[in-house]
């Protein structure tokens, strides 16, 4: 045990998402005689390596499951166990759909089923390839097995060998060359290869160099669908044209989600063609079913959003087409979402782009947008769009918390946003004057220089956003006192100013005409979005021209099937819909496409939204044979902390950061209990060894480690238990939680963090 605890360096990151189907429909079945344990050799032969990978890809640990829908991959390798081909074909197919960390554990079971297949090791090295560090150790493995192997084997090993071993930047033209040669070799000795083809192509777009040609890609592309039409290589030719002919991907597009529905970055990818087209209905609806396939995934397999590295980008890229379509409440809902998931300091928190970050940056953007000024109000006064400490964000919030104000007449509350931002702006000189004057006394005037520079130029750029910003509220302040002059004068030179507000302000200031040509120049570079389209209705209608508003207008209906009618923007059409003679609710149904495939229902890919899934009872004895249970905790929330016993001292330090806290995590009213590997008698020890006093937080024994496995806090393949933090609610559902191969030390970020997430719930009983 204190191996595991002591071995930092040397071991993985253990991430715990275990593998299954988000489709009832495609679940595998697979008879039990297959559903082998890996072996004690493989876990040998993988403890000597050190592999070090990315934060995405830091070696899974926890055993694979046949999951199904992952694609028609056919890969035949040399394995007397079918259980094995099943892994490898599922690895296989989740590598093409970038799904590098379950297709890594996909192969690492089929290692584990069968020691001496070459090709499993083949696969994880394949897994790892933006990785070479970490590959170079799989394909060790493999080499070492080609005995094993058959000729077509041994091709593909030797080529991965090769691929690996250049390693250094300057040699990746002669690298990417090489390996395109050695897939063309395989090709040349098996032309029915169907994945030395997938795998060709694929090698050709992520090396592509100017000379790099699309149409062969794309030939080796159309081989592979003749025999194979619903292949995994759709996603490659979605990737291929995506930045240079769109048009050229519109039929993988179409089935690229179908071909493997149960991997949500196959549904993600065809959105960037749609958007590319500005197709944002059919942009949106993939990313809604990536993002429904990801929660279902999450939901069963105990899984914090934000670790899925795709997720966050999926969901924005959504809230922005929801925007482009008028989608407005939806948009306002996700965002909102995003702002609400679980956090950690690792993968989502305000100063990353996970789904915090994302989430209040669309929360603004639809607010803004479609001028809910209100609802920006009262979002800036709750835990959606708080106060920050980041500076620039919080200088955001001000800027647009004023324009809001300004927008309802409350002038008093406007200009208070002008003021708090010049009080930043003279603490802001002050401070770099400090800075400055501090450096010109330094006796090392070589530093003084350098240190006096670096504040020069964070002092410039920091003024410069701030008084930007003064001067861009005071152009709305203008426009609120009516002087549309003026407030156009001011906007027109500040920067983040929306394109079609500004327009609008300059017909108001009297300029109809070319506010006119701007709108027109906005919508062509806007095509299909229902913004700029809508103001250009309004203006146009205003100015007097009616037959050139009701060309707008039909124009804008053709696209009008998702808008909310409600929405400002939109319900200062309705009556000039009557005048048009059109019905108060003048959308138009939306008509699916006849080149989109055929899509499943949405519902039946997975919840709309992620929420937190249900956490394994238990019941376990301390010290004393005193039993305690989850039950205890029926309508408390609580902490538990998954504790490897006394033997491992940075359970202890984990324990000694969490206890002197407990009174304050009691007055949050959060319980709190730790589980631990040692058996009764052993748990005393760790009693004893806190202070005098004993420790405070109560500890279990989980010696059979079967609460451990329930939780997922245990690495299948070395058999171990890992650490683990748990925010369990009243209601039994887990909100957050941290497991990984070193213990949670922040309980000041456990508290917090615990106290957002549970507030929520009482603002939801309070709405």
């Amino acid at each position: 045990m204190l191996r595991f605890c002591f071995i930092r360096d040397t071991v993985w990151l253990f991430l715990f998402i275990l593998l299954a189907c988000p489709l009832a429909a495609v679940q595998a079945n697979v008879p039990e005689d297959n559903r082998d344990e890996p072996t004690d050799e493989v876990d040998k032969i993988l403890e000597g390596h050190s592999f070090h990978g990315d934060v995405f890809n830091e070696g899974p640990r926890q055993k694979a499951h046949l999951m199904g829908g992952t694609g028609q991959v056919q890969f035949p390798i040399s394995t007397d166990n079918p259980a094995v081909q099943k892994f490898f074909d599922q690895g296989l197919g989740q590598f093409y759909g970038f799904w590098y960390l379950e297709a890594e554990r996909s192969f690492r079971h089929a290692a584990s089923l069968d020691p001496d297949c070459a090709m499993a090791y083949w696969g994880a090295a394949m897994a790892n390839l933006k990785n070479l560090d970490r590959a170079k150790g799989f394909i060790e493995e493999a080499v070492a097995r080609k005995d094993n192997a058959d000729e077509r084997e041994r091709m593909y090993i030797d080529a991965l060998d090769a691929y690996v071993k250049f390693g250094k930047k300057e040699q990746k033209e002669k690298r990417d060359d090489s390996f395109t040669k050695s897939l063309e070799n395989i090709l040349l000795k098996y032309p029915d290869d169907l994945e030395a083809k997938a795998l060709l192509a694929l090698h050709l777009y992520e090396s592509k160099s100017s000379s790099t040609s699309y149409f062969a890609a794309n030939a080796l592309l159309e081989d592979i669908f003749e025999v194979e039409p619903m292949h995994s290589a759709h996603h490659f030719r979605i990737h291929l044209w995506d930045r240079r002919e769109p048009e050229m991907a519109l039929r993988s597009a179409a089935l690229c989600g179908q071909s493997s529905p149960s991997i949500a970055h196959m549904w993600h990818m065809p959105g960037h063609i749609y958007s590319r087209l500005h197709r944002y209905h059919d942009a949106a609806w993939q990313q809604e079913a990536s993002a429904r396939v990801d929660h279902a995934h999450m939901i069963r397999h105990q899984v914090m959003p934000d670790e899925i590295h795709n997720f966050a980008h999926n969901n924005e890229w959504l809230i922005r087409n929801l925007i482009h379509i008028g989608r407005v409440r939806d948009a306002i809902d996700l965002a909102k979402n995003m702002i609400e998931l679980p956090r950690h300091p690792r993968y989502n928190t305000l100063a990353k782009n996970g789904s915090t970050t994302y989430g209040r940056r669309r929360l603004f953007q639809v607010l803004l947008t479609y001028e809910l000024w209100d609802d920006l109000i009262d979002l800036a006064n709750s835990s959606y769009l708080e106060p920050t400490d980041d500076e620039s964000e919080q200088i955001k919030r001000l800027r647009y918390l004023g324009l809001a104000y300004f927008q309802i007449g409350n002038m008093e509350s406007g200009k208070a946003q002008i003021a708090e931002l010049k009080r930043r702006l003279e603490t802001l000189k002050a401070s770099a004057d400090s800075v400055t004057k501090s450096a010109s006394e330094d006796t090392n005037k070589e530093d003084a220089k350098e240190l006096a520079e670096k504040a020069r130029k964070e002092l410039q750029s920091k003024t410069k956003n701030l008084e930007t910003t003064i001067q861009a509220l005071k152009g709305h302040e203008a426009i609120a006192n009516q002087d549309f002059k003026k407030g156009y004068e001011i906007l027109k030179d500040a920067s983040d100013v929306d394109s079609v507000y500004l327009a609008k302000v300059q017909w108001q200031a009297g300029d109809h005409d070319a506010a006119i040509k701007a709108l027109r120049k906005n919508v062509d570079s806007s095509e299909n979005e229902v913004y700029p389209l809508a103001a250009l209705v309004e203006i146009l209608w205003l100015s007097g021209k009616k037959v050139e508003c009701k060309s707008a207008f039909d124009q804008l209906r053709q696209l009008s099937a998702h808008i909310d009618l409600d929405t400002p923007q939109f319900a200062r059409l309705t009556p000039i819909s009557k005048e048009l003679g059109y019905k108060d609710d003048w959308r138009i149904r939306w008509q699916a496409a006849d080149d989109v495939g055929d899509r499943p229902s949405l519902d039946s890919l997975g919840p709309f939204r992620w929420h937190p899934p249900q956490a394994p009872n238990w019941a376990l004895n301390d010290a004393q044979g005193k039993q305690h249970a989850s039950t205890d905790f029926q309508g408390k929330p609580y902490v538990v902390i998954f504790y490897l016993g006394s033997g491992c001292l940075h359970c202890a330090e984990q324990l000694q950061a969490f206890a002197p806290r407990i009174n304050e995590f009691e007055e949050a009213g959060l319980g709190m209990i730790a589980i631990s590997t040692d058996d009764r008698k052993t748990l005393k020890k760790s009693i004893e060894n806190y202070d005098e006093a004993g420790l405070p937080i109560p500890l279990v024994s989980d010696e059979p480690l079967n609460v451990f496995k329930a939780f997922r806090v245990y690495d299948d393949f070395e058999a171990q238990p890992l650490h683990g933090t748990f925010l369990i609610d009243g209601n039994g559902n887990v909100r957050w939680q941290d497991i990984s191969y070193e213990p949670f030390m922040d309980p000041s970020f456990v508290l917090a963090e615990a106290k957002r997430l549970l507030s929520q719930d009482s603002d939801a009983r309070a709405n």
